[in-house]
């Protein structure tokens, strides 16, 4: 199963960088806006399966691999939990505003994820201790050499992130 989580944190990777090569080609803004178009709530609703995958993953790791969660990943999670419910009632909805919401936990959540990162990779940079028996530094596994748990987080708030920001720079004027 965990290397199962790593080829989604790749996907997801390269679905951020698929979007914003397109955002950046000429004329792949209009070929998004098109897709958008057909498709309008597409990005709201990729956005909440990767929260849900990304809620699932960590429950699974924390309840099921008994890997217990340190500190930053605890704040991770708030900020990634509450996505699924957000993101859930505004596809329900229709709501094409819920970007307002989502975008700053999303945002938030990718800082947070980034810095856990950097404290795994330097602990020399940890600021707080974190408790013994689940510290920050800690990498339970790194896969294709460089993804820990929280670059699994980090992968899912980046992809939300751009899906948000895509969908509120593109398509949310069509999503009603």
């Amino acid at each position: 199963m965990i290397p199962s989580l790593g080829i989604l944190t790749l996907m997801a990777l390269a679905c951020v960088v698929i979007l914003w090569v397109s955002l950046a080609l000429p004329g792949g803004r209009d070929g998004l806006r098109a897709l958008l178009e057909v498709h309008p709530r597409a990005p709201l609703a990729f956005a909440w399966t990767v929260a849900l995958t990304a809620t699932l993953g960590s429950l699974y790791l924390s309840d099921v691999r008994q890997l217990e969660p340190c500190l930053l990943c605890w704040y991770q999670r708030i900020a990634m939990y509450p996505l699924v419910i957000v993101l859930g009632v505004a596809l329900l909805r229709r709501d094409a505003e819920v970007w307002k919401t989502a975008l700053p936990l999303a945002v938030i959540g990718a800082a947070i994820s980034t810095y856990h990162i950097l404290v795994q990779w330097l602990p020399s940079v940890e600021l707080a201790q974190c408790s013994a028996s689940a510290p920050c530094t800690l990498r339970y596994f790194v896969l294709y050499g460089f993804i820990t748990i929280p670059a699994m987080a980090g992968s899912a708030f980046l992809l939300i992130s751009t899906l948000l920001a895509t969908h509120a720079g593109l398509g949310s004027r069509t999503s009603r």
